[in-house]
């Protein structure tokens, strides 16, 4: 087995391995449970109200931005991606020529 199936196929262990931690901790505040005031006359007093929240919407990235981003992501996995399989290239004609 190659040097670069076996970096892969550990690569590929170590994603699933960190995929099913992030999905264990995701899946951790769903088991939450609210606990009932302590103390009080046996839960006839009225609690108050909760607290209004007003979310803030403004701001955030705009449009362009997350495309040049999406852009600029895709020219580097291309380089990367070409870099590689010139890597490859050149290590199977120096195999080749040893062979000879």
């Amino acid at each position: 087995m190659s040097i670069i199936r076996r970096i892969f196929r550990r690569a590929a262990l170590l994603a699933v391995a960190a995929a099913a931690f992030l999905a264990s901790g995701a899946a951790i505040p769903a088991f939450a449970k609210i606990a009932p005031p302590l103390g009080g006359s046996g839960g006839t007093e009225v609690a108050p109200p909760p607290p209004v929240v007003h979310t803030v919407t403004v701001g955030g990235t705009p449009g362009w931005q997350i495309a040049l981003l999406m852009a600029g992501a895709a020219v580097l996995a291309a380089v990367a991606a070409i870099l590689l399989e010139r890597l490859r290239a050149a290590r199977r004609a120096q195999l080749a020529q040893t062979a000879q």
